[in-house]
């Protein structure tokens, strides 16, 4: 008699993939750049999603397409946040990774491709990449009017 393949055993939720994620895990990164950049750290290399946590709790299908959606919704967030909103949340962002602002904006402009869901229409490409132009622009004078009243 064949024994039936040992099943995976995974802890019971009542929550979805997405909507734990949304409350939990994107709960404690403080900032919408913070989150699409973390959410862009979670992306493998065939463009897939990546989280050891959410795949133990809720299986790796679920889990990447949770990541996958949550990456898509923060995006278009952050294209809609007006840019002096995006200011104050760089600011919060680059706080919270122990950089400058200027520093951090840098780094996140060139990583473009990587913070982009994969299969990104050209004008969410070109929109971001404006966003990060101007942030860094602003950011620029920022400092340079700092030091020149310091």
């Amino acid at each position: 008699m064949a024994s039936a393949a040992p099943s995976v055993r995974r802890p019971m939720t009542l929550k979805s993939a997405l909507q734990d994620l949304r409350e939990t895990t994107l709960a404690a990164v403080s900032g919408l750049l913070a989150k699409l950049a973390y959410l862009a750290s979670l992306r493998d290399r065939e463009g897939g999603y990546r989280h050891w946590g959410m795949s133990l709790v809720h299986g790796p299908e679920p889990s990447d397409r949770a990541l996958k959606a949550a990456h898509g919704e923060v995006l278009s967030r952050v294209l809609r946040t007006p840019l002096s909103s995006l200011v104050e949340d760089l600011r919060e962002s680059s706080q919270e990774s122990g950089v400058s602002s200027g520093t951090y904006v840098q780094g996140i402009r060139g990583q473009l491709d990587e913070l982009l869901p994969a299969q990104q229409d050209e004008a969410s490409v070109r929109h971001l990449n404006s966003v990060l132009v101007a942030l860094s622009s602003l950011e620029k004078s920022q400092e340079r009017a700092t030091r020149s009243t310091s």
